[in-house]
């Protein structure tokens, strides 16, 4: 490879690398398997020992991936929270063994520990009390998430017992167990919200959640695997766990001492046919040498130790063959290519479909149709293809080609610049996207219809019951009876729901009409100063620029959705309903004790949810606003209050109020 190209293929890398790493950290939503990700981690490495010219000291090879997010405030690790290196066969684990006794100078002891697959913890407990619980985050600094850690029962306040440092740190995993999960994943469903992807996604998820009382209902558990103090009382590392285990802290009873790499293997193979009968995700055994003296004479690379190392079990794999490729178009206009493939039965279940993400997807696969596919799961709930078996082409197969226009509308698709995506634009009209619309109407913080969901739309869509929102409003009881999964009592509630609706106020009707970057605290604010939907319709863009918090952006938005003829017959439709469309309609405040008061909220609280705050806000004649901003009257901030927020509203000047002086202030003891 020629040093132009090795520039272009690292920098490449750096960029996939780093959004792959946000999506998983961060976001949560994996887009490829841990193996995939490795193997781009590994051909980067690569470049980078033989043209270390292109080195960099922000390269994901010489750090650990980061999930800080700005709702949490950061504490520094005082030992950093390093990554493991991975390996996937024996080879591998022979020339790790290989490398330890090379140092150490003859064999040693290794503790081989399940590597459960959920989200990292490190736990500081100061005096035997628990002082403070921070996330993985870049492995020098991690978000603080106490108030969350705390709702876990196995996770102790207080430790008492012998040989307790005054000071010391637990590493664990914050896991859910999969009964949790699936029935967490059975509710979302019936209340048509999006299931969780797999456990891990949950507890990682969940353990960012700024309402503690959310995080105690989804009765998450954690599993500790390291101790970590400058006053050890013990040599090794397993006698240490032992200790902390005596303490009150919950170690895995599944921890092996091996003498030799052999033991190694043994362990992992057992628990590689094993791991299907545990309570939590496993993805592998982690191997740690367990005499904390030989550790430190190892000592660590840039961004892992180097006496321990991960054997990560590879998704179980299957090959089937492609019969066809079809292009599904989300809510938001996204098009979705997916492989329908010849059954075939795959980690417990037999598998019709799988993912191909994108275009970019498709060529990288090199995919034709009849090809025999190697296709996984991967801990996600749709398997996906990773390989082709070219040896089995036929000569005069057709190779799998990105459509040009959407599958739905035929409208031309569009590719921004530097995006994966294609979308269809047509967001008006595109079958999917009006279907997408409605369910964003009757959604709790919209029209809040009860009975109605994601299923029950897709049934009345497709019986053509409904082509926009304004037609529920004239479905009747003995239209719904008999249509299938419905009955009388049901098909009784939906109706009540929709009459029930009429009485929502016009900020949240304008939320529920899907214009396009019309969030809903934006609703509220043009509600407040357009005091009708007339009113609205009129204006131009300068007095809608003149808005707080209205850019041009929403403002084009907005122009445009009202300048198509088929929106404004379905509101006039909404308005001979009933559907509140003006200010005047709403109820005034209770009280005026916040009259002229712009107030955001930011932290974790005691007493109420965020939710509830910004009601009660309203409620006493305040405006929420979500920006930091000169006309800022005050921040209403709870524990854990976003560093950035806190800087900037410093900067201002802006007054800080806690939860109990709010409370004062509104009358409510």
């Amino acid at each position: 490879m020629r040093q132009s190209e090795a520039k272009s293929r690292i920098e490449r890398l750096r960029k996939e690398i780093k959004e792959y790493e946000y999506y998983y950290r961060v976001l949560n939503k994996p887009v490829i398997s841990d193996f995939e990700f490795d193997l781009l981690l590994n051909e980067l490495d690569t470049l980078e020992k033989k043209f270390p010219e292109f080195i960099t000291e922000d390269s994901p090879t010489r750090r650990v991936g980061s999930d800080l997010t700005k709702e949490f405030r950061q504490f520094e690790h005082k030992y950093p929270m390093l990554s493991l290196g991975n390996t996937y066969n024996e080879e591998e684990l022979r020339d790790f063994n290989a490398r330890v006794e090379k140092v150490t100078g003859g064999p040693v002891e290794f503790v081989c520990e399940l590597k459960f697959d959920g989200a990292s913890i490190s736990i500081t407990y100061r005096n035997g009390k628990f002082l403070r619980a921070i996330t993985r985050g870049d492995g020098t600094k991690g978000d603080d998430v106490s108030l969350n850690v705390k709702t876990i029962r196995s996770i102790p306040v207080k430790v008492t017992g012998d040989n307790i440092p005054d000071e010391f740190v637990m590493r664990g995993e914050i896991l859910m167990p999969r009964a949790v999960f699936d029935r967490l994943n059975e509710e979302r469903d019936k209340e048509g919200l999006p299931p969780f992807a797999n456990p891990r996604n949950a507890a990682s998820g969940t353990l960012k959640l700024l309402d503690p009382r959310i995080v105690a209902s989804r009765e998450l558990d954690c599993i500790f695997y390291f101790l970590l103090s400058d006053d050890l009382p013990h040599d090794t590392h397993l006698d240490n766990l032992t200790e902390a285990a005596r303490w009150g802290f919950r170690v895995s009873e599944n921890i092996r001492l091996c003498r030799s790499m052999e033991e190694v293997i043994i362990f992992i193979n057992h628990w590689e046919s094993e791991r299907k009968k545990l309570p939590f995700d496993i993805d592998g055994v982690v191997i740690k040498v367990n005499s904390l003296t030989l550790q430190e004479e190892l000592g660590f690379t840039a961004k892992s130790p180097r006496w321990a190392i991960a054997y990560k079990y590879k998704a179980e794999q299957v090959s089937t063959r492609l019969l066809s490729v079809s292009f599904q178009v989300g809510r938001t206009g996204n098009v979705t290519p997916v492989a329908n493939l010849e059954p075939v039965f795959l980690a417990g279940s037999t598998v019709k479909r799988a993912t191909l993400h994108n275009a970019d997807q498709i060529a990288l696969l090199g995919l034709h149709l009849n090809d025999i596919v190697y296709v996984e799961k991967g801990g996600e709930i749709i398997p996906k293809i990773v390989g082709v078996d070219q040896s089995s082409r036929n000569k005069n197969a057709k190779k799998v080609v990105f459509i040009a226009n959407c599958p739905e509308c035929g409208t031309p698709l569009i590719r921004n610049e530097g995006e994966a995506n294609h979308f269809c634009p047509n967001y008006l009209h595109c079958p999917p996207q009006l279907k997408g619309r409605i369910e964003h109407f009757i959604s709790r913080k919209a029209m809040d219809i009860d009975g109605l969901g994601e299923e029950t739309v897709d049934l009345l869509f497709s019986k053509n019951l409904i082509r926009n929102y304004a037609d529920l409003y004239e479905l009747k009881v003995e239209q719904l009876v008999p249509l299938e999964r419905l009955n009388k009592k049901s098909a009784e509630n939906i109706i009540r729901g929709i009459k029930s609706s009429l009485s929502v106020p016009y900020s949240r009707v304008l939320f529920a009409l899907g214009i396009r970057h019309v969030g809903e605290t934006v609703a509220k604010t043009i509600a407040g100063k357009f005091r009708s939907i007339d009113d609205l319709m009129k204006a131009d863009f300068e007095s809608l620029t003149s808005v707080n918090e209205i850019g041009p952006k929403i403002t084009s938005s907005i122009i445009s959705f009202f300048a198509d003829a088929d929106n404004i017959s379905i509101i006039n439709r909404l308005r001979s309903y009933g559907i509140r469309f003006s200010e005047e309609d709403t109820k005034s405040p209770e009280s005026d004790k916040l009259i002229g008061k712009t107030i955001l909220i930011s932290g974790v609280f005691q007493k109420h949810s965020r939710e509830e705050y910004k009601n009660l806000i309203e409620k006493h004649g305040g405006k929420n606003t979500t920006s930091i901003s000169g006309i800022t009257s005050f921040i209403l901030a709870g524990e854990n209050m976003g560093p950035s927020k806190k800087e900037k509203a410093e900067e201002m000047g802006v007054l800080f109020i806690s939860e109990n002086e709010f409370l004062k202030i509104i009358g409510e003891e």
